[in-house]
């Protein structure tokens, strides 16, 4: 939701629904006793036990984790609802594509959906309309909805929403107003389970529950990148109850959550960290508004702002609490009626200060699920080895190029280098010997794991001579099926100390085919990314999404067919503090795709009007090449010039192809002799799927 103040309250309150004097009996949650125990069984592939002895026997070959039920509020006998068990009195179905899932969770009879693989929202925001009695869960680590998310509406219920990276939809503007786009948004639901998910980097809220949702329980997930994390509220009734227990909630702002109108709000064994350092600073933690009677036991506030804020007409009761470098507001109290959670769910609290050690190991998607026998095509992944990096020696290497180094040459099957965080200072170099490499961050951001340099290019070799523009890539990479994920690249060259070499200095270089950058930064100045191929009458296709690249002067350039989707490319200040720059410069050869920017976002802190979209480069003075820069159904900011494609080095920009579609914002504009927009016939033929061919890219 955009602005979680009540603007349109209800116009009469819902009676209050008395519970069941078998609550504690047939929705008593599987015990969180011993810290990790997480309430799974004990054999591999269990994602928690069917509590339930009336389980039908359709379901009964149906693996453990797809029966299990909830836990808190969730749990409790009420609205005609016998707890919270989703879809497992229906069919097992796997789903890979957004058909299949919107297919099933959109279904009036309930179903298990079992995500197996990164499913992309078309378009960017959409959020699934899920139906009753449903449990959605990934399998492993695997199950992924990207750029998007779910929308449960009045009356629907018995939902579960577990296991799953839910990430991505962020537009580059810091507190939204304009995309309404969640990981999940609840109006008027009733027994919903959210738990062991990642939810991240959205463009509105990560979690919102609205209009009197009850019977929730939120459980184990993490939440983070984000202004908002979780609201609650949006009428003036008091009627919702809802649990929250063992989340980890880091690098938010607001709403931690904010809780709102809530009859019952049971917290606890949650972890609010505020990570020193980062841009991202929370002005406030969890906060009891308006009539809520809030329980807060056992969570760890670690560096907030402001940690625990209750309404003069909310009540707060606090129980073993820990703080730790918080300031501010710390409040309790209020006339509201005491309550005992036990009266309505059994639950076990784990130690304050064990809290957030448990919560970093156990919050998200777990590796422990597997996939399962389907109605729909789905077959096993190929083996996929793992290589950790750790800067402390926690890792087999503790850097990354010798994780690369030990990848055997012509390998035949993925191999995942697994980064901790830390910043990792040296060059990487991916050698074109070696396909089928992830580099993959494993913080909670991607701004948690760094691979930095600063070479230029006229920075001096060691040998003689200087490194040139494509030697000086922190990261090279001209190896196939090469993909990075979670982590940030750089290159950190300081120019306004070198103004006496030549500046050019590349973050990433990449120079081979079916080249996947998925939630990465790649950050310079100047020739940030160079998407290139192994030579000129060499394909290489580079696909980039829900990414950032960010720089000044034609830093995205090459001459490989490459697509940023689903992405914000940052504009930035010259060394200098002036505001003048080129976003890409493409080098394509005549009958080839060059560069698509689509469904993106181009903005950042510079002066309107100050920054062309493209402009033609022409490598070695080659006539013969066709430069192309595409730039469709893409937000560009007030600091892209009106007439946005420029010359370079004596080739117009007008003998080749710069061309934009349906782009919006402040720094678009009508179509003009300096301003070739596709018709629809032409766009058509210029979509990601075009520029791809042959290639889908699929995480692994």
């Amino acid at each position: 939701m955009s602005d979680h103040r009540r603007t349109s309250p209800e116009s009469s309150a819902k009676p209050r629904h008395r519970r069941s004097k078998r609550a504690l009996a047939v929705g008593v949650p599987l015990a969180l006793t011993a810290a990790g125990t997480l309430a799974y069984g004990t054999d591999v592939g269990l994602f928690g036990m069917d509590a339930q002895a009336n389980a039908s026997a359709a379901t009964a070959a149906a693996p453990a984790w797809a029966t299990a039920v909830a836990d808190g509020f969730a749990s409790v006998n009420a609205l005609g609802q016998n707890g919270t068990y989703g879809g497992r009195d229906g069919k097992t179905v796997t789903v890979k594509t957004l058909a299949d899932l919107e297919k099933y969770a959109t279904a009036g009879e309930p179903y298990v959906i079992v995500v197996a693989a990164a499913i992309n929202m078309n378009p960017v925001g959409k959020e699934i309309k899920v139906q009753s009695n449903k449990t959605i869960v990934g399998s492993g680590t695997s199950g992924q909805i990207v750029g998007g998310g779910f929308f449960l509406g009045q009356g629907v219920h018995n939902v579960i929403i577990r296991n799953l990276t839910i990430r991505d939809a962020y537009q580059g503007t810091w507190n939204d107003k304009e995309h309404d786009y969640d990981g999940i948004q609840m109006d008027g639901a009733h027994h919903v389970w959210i738990d062991h998910n990642d939810i991240r980097h959205m463009a509105d809220g990560l979690i919102d529950s609205r209009k009197d949702t009850t019977y929730l329980t939120v459980s184990w997930n993490k939440l983070s990148q984000e202004n908002k994390a979780f609201g609650i509220g949006w009428t003036d009734n008091v009627t919702a109850d809802i649990t929250i227990h063992h989340n980890w909630i880091r690098e938010t702002e607001q709403r931690n959550p904010s809780t709102d109108n809530v009859a019952h709000a049971h917290l606890y064994n949650n972890f609010l960290e505020d990570v020193a350092g980062t841009d991202i600073k929370s002005s406030y933690g969890n906060y009891s508004r308006g009539k809520t009677n809030m329980v807060l036991e056992n969570s760890y506030f670690q560096g907030m702002t402001n940690p625990v804020v209750r309404d003069a007409t909310a009540t707060l009761v606090q129980r073993g609490n820990v703080f730790s470098g918080t300031s501010g507001k710390n409040e309790s109290g209020g006339s509201g009626a005491a309550w005992d959670p036990k009266t309505y769910y059994g639950y076990t609290l784990d130690k304050a200060a064990d809290v957030p050690a448990l919560l970093k190991s156990g919050v998200g998607p777990r590796t422990s699920i597997g996939t399962t026998s389907s109605t729909s095509t789905s077959t096993k992944a190929a083996a996929v080895t793992t290589l950790t990096v750790a800067k402390d020696g926690s890792g087999q290497y503790s850097t990354v190029q010798a994780a690369v180094n030990a990848v055997p040459a012509n390998n035949p099957s993925r191999v995942v280098i697994a980064v901790k965080p830390g910043t990792y200072r040296e060059l990487v170099k991916v050698p074109a010997n070696k396909p089928h490499v992830t580099i993959q961050g494993t913080g909670g951001s991607r701004k948690d794991t760094t691979i930095v340099y600063n070479n230029a290019s006229g920075t001096p070799k060691p040998g003689g001579g200087t490194y040139g523009t494509g030697g000086s890539a922190s990261v090279a990479v001209d190896a196939d099926d090469f993909q990075a994920r979670n982590l940030t690249i750089s290159n950190d060259f300081d120019e306004a100390a070198h103004q006496d070499i030549a500046n050019q200095a590349v973050a990433l270089r990449t120079s081979a085919d079916r080249i996947f950058l998925d939630g990465v930064i790649v950050s310079g100045d100047q020739d940030t990314l160079l998407v290139d191929t192994a030579s000129k009458d060499k394909l290489g296709r580079v696909y980039i999404a829900n990414s950032y690249v960010v720089g000044n002067t034609d830093f995205i350039f090459g001459r490989a067919t490459a697509v940023i989707d689903k992405s914000v490319i940052t504009l930035k200040k010259r060394w200098n503090g002036t505001s003048a720059g080129y976003v890409t410069a493409p080098s394509t050869a005549a009958n080839r795709k060059g560069i698509l920017i689509a469904n993106s976002t181009v903005n950042g802190d510079v002066s309107d009007r100050s920054f062309y979209l493209g402009r033609p480069w022409h490598a070695g003075g080659d006539a013969s090449l066709d430069p192309q820069t595409t730039v469709r159904n893409t937000t560009l900011s007030a600091a892209i010039k009106t007439t946005p494609w420029t010359d370079m080095s004596g080739f117009s920009w007008k003998d080749d192809r710069f061309a934009e579609y349906k782009n919006t914002g402040a720094g678009s504009g009508a179509a003009s002799g300096d301003r070739p927009q596709l018709s629809d016939s032409q766009a058509t033929g210029q979509e990601v799927a075009d520029w791809l061919g042959d290639w889908t890219p699929t995480a692994s």
